[in-house]
C-alpha cells in the first residue's frame, strides 16, 4: 500500500470531523472551503509551521520526530488507538526478515487447540487480516463451517461482505461490518507492505460497493471487548458478550470468546444449538495450519 497516501487519507479524515469550536480555536466569520478544520489551524494547534504539516499531511514523515507526531496528535483529537496507527504510519519498522514472516503460514499451537476444546462457549483463533485459524464445533455452528470454506474464504472479512447470510445472522450487520474494516485499517497500518492484505482490500473493495465506501473513512479501532448480537436460522436471537485475548508467541494471533449472561435467553439459545449440532460436550475444533 501507498504509505504516503495512507498518512495524508488519514490525517485529512481525521481534522475534516473537528470544528474549530470543538478545537477551542475563536470563531471564524465568513464562509468554510472544507469540513473541519484547515491545514493551517492544525499546525497552529500542534505549535509547527503550516509548511511543515503540509508537508506531513502529503506524506512526507521521514524524520519526524515523536514530539511532533504527539502534538499532530492531540491537535487532532486522537485517541489511543488512532495515535498509535499515526505512528505506525509514519514511523515503518518494515524489515526483510518481518516481511517473510509474513508471507509465512500461521499456525496454531497444539495447546491452543486443546484450550478450544476444553470450551463449551463458541470461540475461534483468529490470525492476520481477520483469518480465521481455527474454531471450535460450538463457533462453526453459531457462524459458519469455515473448515468446510475453500481455504481463501476462511477468513472474516469476506464472510461479512461477501456472504449474504451475514447480513441475516448479524443484527447489526452495518457496525460490525464498520469494526471489521476498522481492525483491517489497524492491521494495514502495523504491516502495509502484507501481499495478501493488499489482494484482501482489492477483492472486498471490488464486490463490495459497502466496503469501499468504509474503507475511505479511514477508520481505526481496536476491539478487545464487547457485545454482539444474532439472529441465527436455527434458534433465533442470542446476545453474547466477547473478548479478544493475545495469543502469546504471536502479536498477530487471538483467541476470542464468546459467552452468554447466566441463565439469560441467550444461553437457553446457545445451549439448544449446541444440542442440535452435537457440540453441547466440548469437540474438536477445525484444524487449520496456515493462512
Amino acid at each position: 500500500m501507498d504509505r504516503s497516501a495512507e498518512i495524508r487519507e488519514f490525517l485529512r479524515t481525521r481534522r475534516a470531523r473537528i470544528t474549530p469550536d470543538q478545537a477551542g480555536l475563536a470563531p471564524h466569520t465568513g464562509a468554510r472551503r472544507v469540513p473541519g478544520l484547515r491545514r493551517e489551524e492544525v499546525a497552529q494547534l500542534a505549535g509547527v509551521s503550516v509548511d511543515y504539516y503540509i508537508r506531513l499531511e502529503r506524506g512526507q514523515a521521514k524524520g519526524v520526530s515523536t514530539s511532533v507526531l504527539e502534538a499532530v496528535a492531540r491537535a487532532l483529537h486522537l485517541d489511543e488507538t488512532e495515535r498509535a496507527h499515526l505512528f505506525d504510519l509514519t514511523q515503518p519498522t518494515t524489515t526483510r526478515a518481518r516481511r517473510k514472516r509474513l508471507l509465512a503460514p500461521q499456525r496454531v499451537r497444539p495447546a491452543l487447540y486443546q484450550a478450544l476444546e476444553a470450551l463449551t462457549v463458541p470461540a475461534v483463533v483468529e490470525g492476520r487480516r481477520t483469518d480465521v485459524l481455527a474454531a471450535n464445533r460450538l463457533a462453526c455452528a453459531l457462524y459458519t463451517d469455515f473448515e468446510a470454506r475453500p481455504r481463501r474464504e476462511r477468513n472474516f472479512a469476506r464472510f461479512v461482505f461477501l456472504d449474504e447470510a451475514a447480513r441475516t445472522l448479524y443484527a447489526d450487520w452495518e457496525a460490525i461490518a464498520g469494526n471489521c474494516v476498522a481492525s483491517l485499517r489497524l492491521y494495514a497500518g502495523r504491516h502495509p507492505d502484507d501481499p495478501q492484505l493488499t489482494d484482501l482490500v482489492g477483492e472486498l473493495s471490488v464486490h463490495s460497493d459497502t466496503f469501499r465506501r468504509m474503507w475511505a473513512d479511514h477508520d481505526v479501532r481496536a476491539h478487545t471487548n464487547g457485545t454482539k448480537r444474532f439472529h441465527h436460522p436455527l434458534v433465533g436471537e442470542l446476545s453474547l458478550d466477547y473478548v479478544v485475548l493475545a495469543v502469546e508467541g504471536d502479536p498477530d494471533q487471538t483467541l476470542v470468546v464468546y459467552t452468554p449472561e447466566p441463565a439469560s435467553p441467550s444461553a437457553e439459545a446457545l445451549d439448544i444449538l449446541a444440542s442440535w449440532t452435537g457440540a453441547s460436550t466440548a469437540g474438536a475444533p477445525t484444524r487449520r495450519q496456515g493462512a
